[in-house]
This record gives structure tokens, C-alpha cells and sequence, in this order.
């Protein structure tokens, strides 16, 4: 029998010590999650992203009664800056998490299935796509998606296996 490890670099700061251009993403993310849809949860999320044309995009959660149908920041985001800006590589994704009256200590990590639309993002434009997951006491900074979702389920992987779709 063997064994994988597996490991990611995650670089950890506070709100001081990032820079300028980082903290604009979390100042937008922050302000995004006030316009965050979610009565039930009371659970805000927020997201920016930096594309590589300099355009910020946000978004927020958007929950509904007819759970799950709603959607997470990270994908309303992504999807809008697709849609928008089809040809534009994102280049940094930062969230950030409210309720109770306040932003969160420590950063949240997406979903299994907002990870899955990043690696795609990040695989369609080639290059990586530097994730900062906000906390008022902590800050993550990722330098990629494949350092959160290093067992990724990706066409690479589907056409190593035989595995026509």
C-alpha cells in the first residue's frame, strides 16, 4: 500500500500587511456582502474579483426558500465576469463573510462546488488565480485553486481514465 500527501501553501496576514491592489478586493468583497440575499441563513457572502483588463466584479449569495436553488458568492461572481468579459483571465478572487452584526475572525473556505468553478476558471484562462479569503483577525492568501482542490476532477484527469463525455 502507498500513501499521497498532500499539502497546500496558504499564506496567512492581516488586513495591514496586505497590498494595496488586495485590499481593494477585500474592501469590495466586505461591501458586497450587505447586498447579499439571505433571509434564511442570515449568512452574507461577498465576492470580488480582479480581472486581467483591471474591471472588479461582485457578487453575493443569493438564497431561496426552495433550498438549494440558490448560489454562492464565488459563483455569481465568476459566472457574471464570464458573461460579461468572456475573453478577460481572473486574476484574484477575495471573499468575505457577515452575519450576526459582524464580519467573520477567520476566513471561510468556498464549497466543494464553487472550488469546482474556480479550477475551471482558472484552467480556461491558463494561468492561476490567486484566492484571499478574508477575516478580520486572519487572512488567507492561495496562489491557486489546485492548492484547495488538489484532487481536482478536470478533463485532464476524465481523459487519463478513458472517461469520454
Amino acid at each position: 500500500m502507498k500513501y499521497l500527501k498532500i499539502t497546500a501553501k496558504v499564506r496567512i496576514c492581516n488586513y495591514e500587511e496586505l497590498l494595496f491592489e488586495e485590499k481593494i478586493l477585500v474592501d469590495r468583497a466586505k461591501a458586497a456582502t450587505f447586498r447579499a440575499y439571505a433571509p434564511y441563513s442570515k449568512f452574507n457572502v461577498g465576492a470580488a474579483a480582479l480581472l486581467a483588463n483591471g474591471e472588479v466584479i461582485t457578487g453575493n449569495n443569493q438564497e431561496n426558500v426552495a433550498f438549494p436553488s440558490g448560489l454562492c458568492a464565488e459563483r455569481t461572481t465568476l459566472f457574471y465576469a464570464h458573461s460579461q468579459y468572456p475573453g478577460e483571465a481572473v486574476r484574484t478572487l477575495a471573499v468575505a463573510a457577515y452575519t450576526e452584526g459582524d464580519f467573520l475572525d477567520r476566513p471561510i473556505s468556498p464549497c466543494g462546488a464553487c472550488r469546482q468553478v474556480m479550477l475551471e476558471t482558472e484552467m480556461r484562462s491558463n494561468q492561476p488565480v490567486k484566492i484571499i479569503l478574508y477575516g478580520k483577525k486572519e487572512i488567507f492568501i492561495i496562489e491557486s485553486i489546485k492548492d484547495l482542490l488538489p484532487l481536482a476532477f478536470d478533463s485532464v484527469a476524465i481523459q487519463d481514465e478513458k472517461i469520454i463525455l
